[in-house]
């Protein structure tokens, strides 16, 4: 049986035992479109997440913690569906509402930002993805260092925000720094060391360095 058909199996079982918008089956449900997004099937992921956060509206309302992650991973996959203006619409509203949920300085407050600044940099609008960016990796990095997943992950959209700007050398030692980082943090098997790696690669072969 695979993952899905698993947790689709586990989805029904909590279904009946703890009620459709009990809080356990609609994390199950959440994971079920997770494991669904892994595999490409996101027109699947996109109804089963707009469920679960049209349940935690009504059960929480906006401001709280499990509704805004659930609307983070609709936006995602609404998103990466092609539908930018509504996702950046909806990660605006995370944003205005982070700080009071998670705190200012909460690592999903910045999280939320650092997904924005990347919706906003694939409508073309660089200038303002780099502004945000650079608040994010600031915060990030003085909250939680230079080597932390999350600082690398604001540092290497950064260097790519800043690669298609024109900004190549800051880039390119920018995108430098998450390599070394994450392979001394993380090793060379780990995915975001590849995905780094190959970032790297492709701004070697564009500038000839």
């Amino acid at each position: 049986m695979s993952d899905i058909a698993e947790q689709e199996v586990r989805v029904e079982a909590l279904r009946r035992s703890r009620g459709e918008e009990h809080s356990e089956t609609l994390a199950a449900l959440l994971d079920l479109a997770e494991l669904m997004w892994k595999e490409g099937r996101l027109a699947a992921a996109r109804p089963i997440e707009e469920q679960v956060v049209t349940a935690r509206l009504r059960l929480f309302g906006e401001k709280h913690a499990d509704t805004l992650k659930a609307m983070g991973k609709l936006a995602t996959t609404i998103g990466a569906q092609g539908d930018l203006a509504r996702a950046r619409a909806m990660q605006e509203r995370i944003v205005e509402l982070a700080a009071d949920v998670w705190g200012e300085d909460g690592r999903d407050t910045w999280r939320a930002l650092n997904n924005l600044a990347g919706t906003v940099a694939a409508q073309g609008d660089l200038i303002a993805a780099r502004e945000l960016l650079v608040a994010t990796l600031a915060a990030m990095t003085r909250l939680w260092g230079e080597e932390d997943g999350d600082s690398l992950a604001a540092m290497g959209n950064l260097a790519a925000v800043l690669w298609q700007v024109g900004e190549r050398d800051e880039a390119f030692w920018l995108q430098e720094q998450v390599v070394e980082t994450r392979r001394r943090v993380s090793g060379d098997a780990d995915p975001a060391t590849r995905a780094a790696v190959v970032a790297f690669e492709l701004m070697q072969r564009d500038s000839g360095f």
